[in-house]
């Protein structure tokens, strides 16, 4: 099967073969491919309320790559999920049409819970034994975050989507290179709002371990761990301190997008933005009492892989 996960900022391909089922409930995925191509989609619908038809062409080319190769790897079933950008914009329409035109199917513009369901449940098989129960599941996008508590046993306890995202936020307020205190003091407010909004309507605080998703997240750990290079299998289920974690966010504030780039790990499609994205983490731990992060490379993505599971 072929999962494809459609954000704000990225555009990602898993194909896999689902565990037997006879492998227990912890089996893991087998994965035979997974890709992401930077695309920005929601590339200024905050001010906008559109998607941009460049934006829409940059994803078309990359989902006509990943179309390529679900058939040269004869998959099944293909379920696409399209989040907040799409959700957002007036002109969705035209998307619509061309993941159809494209793809051959029709994407879900799935709803901030769904995602959030979505993400937990990607995010918790396979969570090392350290990592106690409760979970607070913290998915940081482009243009917004999923707050999702609940434990591997009982599922879902309660979900909330907020409009904070790396993309988001840099549009709305950071604007310098590097963005001035002031800036990142407004933006900085506005997170935290968001973020006191999610934990009063979700148990956060509660949780025992902070489980964070998404490229702002490993990007952050990887700088965190001073790797040389991106590497997947040691940035999976790293665990990271609240100290180390405002500390690369204030040396990624406070350089220009430039030198955000030469930092070995960075995609270069997320320098302009990880500023943001590591201000969103760095303010969930604060606001939720967190001492540390685990990071995880499973995420909505196999979350949608495993909803085409056969019940």
């Amino acid at each position: 099967m072929a999962a494809i996960d459609c954000g704000t900022n990225s555009i990602r391909l898993l194909v896999a073969d689902l565990p037997d089922p006879s492998a227990g409930p912890q089996a893991p995925l087998v994965d035979l491919a997974r890709r992401m191509e930077i695309v920005r989609l929601g590339q200024g619908v905050d001010r906008t309320g559109r998607l941009a038809p460049e934006a829409i062409e940059r994803t078309r080319v990359a989902l006509a790559g990943y179309a390529a190769e679900i058939d040269e790897l004869g998959v099944d079933r293909v379920r696409m999920c399209a989040t907040s950008a799409s959700r957002d914009a007036s002109n969705a329409a035209d998307f619509r049409a061309m993941v159809e035109r494209t793809l051959g199917v029709a994407p879900e513009v799935v709803s901030g819970d769904e995602e959030a369901r979505l993400s937990f449940t990607g995010a918790v098989r396979g969570l090392p034994a350290d990592a106690e129960p409760p979970y607070l599941v913290v998915d940081i996008g482009g243009g917004s975050t999923e707050f999702v508590v609940g434990t591997r046993d009982g599922g879902v306890q309660a979900a909330i989507s907020v409009d904070i995202g790396c993309v988001r936020m840099t549009e709305r307020h950071l604007h310098g290179d590097p963005p001035t205190a002031d800036e990142v003091a407004a933006a900085q407010a506005d997170i935290a709002a968001a973020v006191d909004r999610a934990l009063a309507a979700v148990p956060g605080r509660e949780a025992a371990t902070l489980v964070g998703l998404a490229g702002s997240v490993t990007t952050v750990v990887a700088i965190a761990q001073d790797l040389k290079e991106y590497d997947p299998e040691r940035i999976h289920h790293a665990r990271v301190p609240y100290e180390r974690v405002a500390g690369v966010t204030a040396d990624l504030l406070g350089r220009t997008a430039a030198q955000r780039l030469a930092i070995p790990v960075m995609h270069p499609g997320r320098a302009d933005v990880i500023g943001a994205g590591a201000l969103v983490l760095k303010v969930i731990m604060e606001r939720a009492g967190m001492s540390s992060v685990v990071a995880s490379e499973h995420d909505i993505l196999d979350g949608i892989a495993w909803s085409q599971q056969p019940v």
